[in-house]
């Protein structure tokens, strides 16, 4: 599924500002942040897709 790869490498690409920002490091704690909304965004498509494929299984 697109929108769950998409969600992934999302996840992936914010690990290391993640490891910067517990280490102290604020633009890599704004890095994250903005990270994590893209993130927030793309989990929801991935919920919206699921429910479409359970409908159209369902029919």
């Amino acid at each position: 599924m697109e929108e769950y790869e998409k969600l992934k490498q999302l996840v992936e690409t914010a690990a290391e500002d993640v490891a910067k920002a517990t280490g102290g490091n604020k633009a890599a704690g704004t890095r994250v942040r903005k990270a994590m909304q893209d993130i927030k965004a793309a989990a929801q498509e991935v919920r919206k897709r699921i429910l479409e494929v359970r409908s159209e299984a369902g029919s």
